[in-house]
């Protein structure tokens, strides 16, 4: 049986700080695009401006996207092993006997619990239905002759 190994961990938080990073550069490449194409609006050749920016944005972006894409597929798959391992882990907890011990007795006290609270509620619908004879009892019991 294999679990999760504190390199794996490791891995991924890496992986998440490598997509931080990434997520940081896309972040000024979009400023400085941003930036390019609002000087280009002072220019006289505005479209021939804004072009030239969007290819060298372009020439920043396509990069940025194909290591997210390599960082994205690899934390994916990391995070299905460990989801796995997990699984695995908790299906041999389930399948021990201590365990299924352990859930009978849960089982038991629950049966135990919603039949005390079903005597409760018969006892205390008898008392309701009794509550006027009780009542004319106590009532006849206390007049002064």
């Amino acid at each position: 049986m294999v679990f999760a190994t504190p390199a794996e961990e490791a891995e991924l938080e890496q992986l998440i700080q490598i997509e931080q990073d990434l997520e940081l550069q896309r972040e000024w490449t979009e400023f400085r695009w941003k930036q390019a194409a609002s000087q280009c609006y002072l220019n006289f050749w505005v479209n021939y401006c804004i072009g030239k920016a969007r290819a060298e944005y372009r020439a920043e972006l396509d990069p940025i996207r194909a290591q997210e894409v390599q960082v994205r597929n690899v934390q994916r798959k990391l995070r299905e092993s460990l989801k796995n391992q997990e699984d695995i882990k908790r299906a041999t907890e389930r399948a021990s006997a201590e365990k299924a011990a352990e859930r009978a007795a849960n089982q038991r006290e629950y049966e135990a619990k919603q039949k005390a609270a079903a005597e409760r509620a018969a006892d205390l619908e008898q008392r309701r239905k009794d509550a006027p004879k009780r009542a004319q009892e106590n009532k006849a019991g206390t007049q002064l002759d």
